[in-house]
């Protein structure tokens, strides 16, 4: 009986002791943050979650928070996901998974991450802003390369957030992709005006069909506000004409 006691005892004092050690590194990651030494505070609240079996959920978003300021942002995704997932203070996490998956350029899962935030919670100003400046940096990247295919796709996750001047911003640089194509195909049609007509009349027919793409966009961009949108759309109706 008294080895059973003793066994007893000695179970109660190593408990005692992991809880004191979890709470002191508790107390080391609130100081680090306190200070912004995030690298300190990340590692100091991962050796304290591991101990904890992750039950902290006030820690566990400092974590990611922590994460996200070191760069660690792997880390960031993974602790801001728990925080979601624990339902603890998840719009913030949807944002700071967002921004962590954005500063990993992994636009298939920032772009899912952002919608499922918008799901829950619509209209978020910081996941639509995000969504917003990262594809139309993109978008703007692929036109100006000249991959207008890539680009009306990018341009076209804009189009997800509910932002009207975002939305604008989208479809007048959509309409200017279109307008832009179509001039191209026209210009380079221009030599053959004189010497082969048929194959001009065809190449005119092609830049057409851009033209009516673009006053499409520009259309919806005036519809919703957007302040550029008109004075292009009179060179397409001009163009057109």
């Amino acid at each position: 009986m008294k080895k059973i006691v003793l066994f007893v005892s000695f179970c109660f004092c190593l408990g005692s002791l992991f809880a004191q050690d979890a709470d002191k590194l508790r107390d080391e990651g609130d100081a680090a943050i306190k200070v912004k030494n995030y690298e300190e505070a990340l590692s100091k609240y991962s050796e304290y979650l591991k101990l904890t079996d992750y039950q902290d959920e006030a820690r566990i978003f400092n974590a990611g928070f922590s994460a996200d300021q070191a760069k660690k942002y792997d880390e960031a995704v993974r602790f801001f996901d728990m925080s979601i997932k624990k339902g603890y203070k998840a719009e913030n996490a949807y944002a700071g998974k967002a921004k962590a998956l954005r500063d990993l350029n992994k636009s298939e899962e920032f772009s899912a991450t952002v919608e499922e935030g918008l799901k829950a919670f619509p209209a978020n100003a910081n996941l639509e802003k995000m969504q917003y400046g990262y594809f139309m940096k993109l978008a703007q990247a692929k036109q100006k390369s000249g991959d207008a295919t890539e680009a009306e796709k990018l341009f076209n996750e804009v189009l997800k957030v509910s932002n009207k001047t975002y939305q604008g911003n989208a479809l007048y640089s959509l309409g200017i992709l279109y307008y832009n194509k179509g001039a191209k195909v026209l210009q380079a049609a221009t030599a053959a005006a004189a010497t082969d007509p048929d194959k001009y009349a065809a190449e005119k027919s092609k830049a057409s069909v851009d033209f009516k793409k673009a006053k499409e966009y520009l259309e919806q961009a005036k519809t919703i506000g957007n302040a550029n949108a008109q004075k292009s759309l009179d060179a397409v109706n001009e163009v057109l004409k």
